[in-house]
């Protein structure tokens, strides 16, 4: 047995919990929503959670998973191309697709699954990316992902003078892919999708947007970043998930043009190496995105409550990070800080997450507040409330 591997874990584990900066899991007795039952704490305020429209428990989609249980099955129990596609992943591609402005969506276990399998699958030798510095982790990893000889550059955070130099340094390249996300899911802010579109352009380069935390979120009716800008097909590729606002119960997509998707279908490694996404998560997510399409007004209050839950902080003396979106940072610098006030939070009834390095950079740790539509304006208040409490406290 090697001995010196595991006293190396056990030093870092104990490194970790020495600093402050161990996390630990909180596990829930019950369905996920505005509020809910976390062991050894009981009933909580819920503002960590990605249920950005309160679909998770809803019984739309509850039922929708039972009755797929019930005529499909518990798994697919297989890759998609030889027997693990059902009617049911037809369905939800072709609705998605249809719901976004796209010619047609695959899908994948995650939006982790689908950011591995498209970036690699679409850049050969010659071919170069470019990506913002502050992207999920997930197209971080696609992009390494990507052969040798395919090459990789990072722009400054949502800087379209550098955005615009990587592109001059590639200008020999055979495809130029810009990657960003749409909702930075740690600053809450917007991808400057207009001058990222107007560089593609001129610069031929093709655009991915990975929409996890804006599909729902941002424009009229949910349909993400494109439709907060009013600008339909700006983005080449749209990946994103159904863990979300769709509900949460998992998996993610890609879509785009036809080519695109049959191209993924035949090369990207998750599709032809991992099984499908389940038949009950298949029908969940088709539930959700009907539900979306037929209740926009869930959009438009969510944003309402958004922006009320910034200007109550403001109001408290808080310095949120600004923006248009349900996710709302506080930033308060040290890591084990950080943690410190989210287990204060918690013990007052609010769930609340600390992050910091290495999701964030060192010295930015943040307490991260998202909104739910689940939630009300007093439940908004007395967030507000518990937040200047702790902070004051010192956690």
């Amino acid at each position: 047995m090697p001995e010196a591997f595991y006293a190396r874990i056990e030093d870092t584990l104990a490194a970790l919990r020495r600093e402050g900066t161990f996390k630990t899991m909180r596990f829930l007795e019950g369905p996920l929503a505005g509020h809910a039952d976390v062991e050894g704490v009981g009933r909580v305020l819920v503002m960590c959670s990605n249920d950005y429209l309160g679909f998770a428990a809803h019984p739309d989609l509850v039922a929708a998973g039972e009755a797929a249980l019930r005529d499909y099955g518990a798994g697919a129990a297989s890759v998609r191309f030889i027997c693990g596609t059902t009617t049911l992943h037809r369905t939800l591609e072709t609705k998605t697709a249809a719901f976004l402005g796209k010619e047609a969506c695959l899908s994948y276990t995650s939006c982790w699954s689908a950011n591995n399998a498209a970036i690699p699958a679409l850049l050969a030798a010659g071919d170069a990316v470019v990506s913002d510095e502050l992207n999920h982790a997930s197209l971080i990893d696609g992009i390494r992902a990507t052969g040798k000889d395919v090459r990789r550059l990072v722009y400054k955070h949502a800087d379209l003078a550098d955005l615009a130099r990587c592109l001059k340094e590639t200008a020999d390249a055979g495809t130029r892919l810009i990657v960003t996300d749409g909702v930075f899911s740690m600053e809450g802010d917007i991808a400057p999708l207009p001058g990222i579109a107007e560089l593609a352009r001129k610069h031929d380069a093709a655009v991915l947007v990975d929409d996890s935390h804006a599909t729902g979120v941002l424009g009229a009716t949910g349909r993400g970043t494109e439709e907060h800008f009013g600008m339909q097909g700006a983005a080449d590729i749209v990946t994103g998930t159904y863990g979300k606002a769709l509900g949460g119960a998992g998996g993610g997509f890609v879509a785009a043009r036809r080519s695109v998707v049959d191209l993924l279908a035949q090369r990207s490694r998750p599709s032809l190496f991992s099984n499908a996404l389940p038949p009950v998560l298949t029908a969940v997510a088709t539930a959700a995105v009907d539900r979306l399409a037929a209740h926009p007004e869930g959009v438009r209050s969510l944003r309402e409550k958004a922006r009320y839950l910034r200007s109550a902080l403001k109001a408290a003396g808080l310095r949120p990070l600004e923006g248009d979106t349900a996710i709302v940072p506080l930033i308060v610098g040290d890591t084990a800080k950080a943690i410190s006030l989210s287990a204060g939070m918690l013990r007052r009834g609010l769930f609340a997450i600390g992050f910091g390095y290495p999701v964030v950079p060192e010295g930015t740790a943040r307490i991260r507040l998202q909104v739910s539509d689940a939630h009300t304006y007093e439940d908004l208040d007395s967030a507000v409330r518990t937040v200047v409490e702790t902070m004051e406290e010192g956690a």
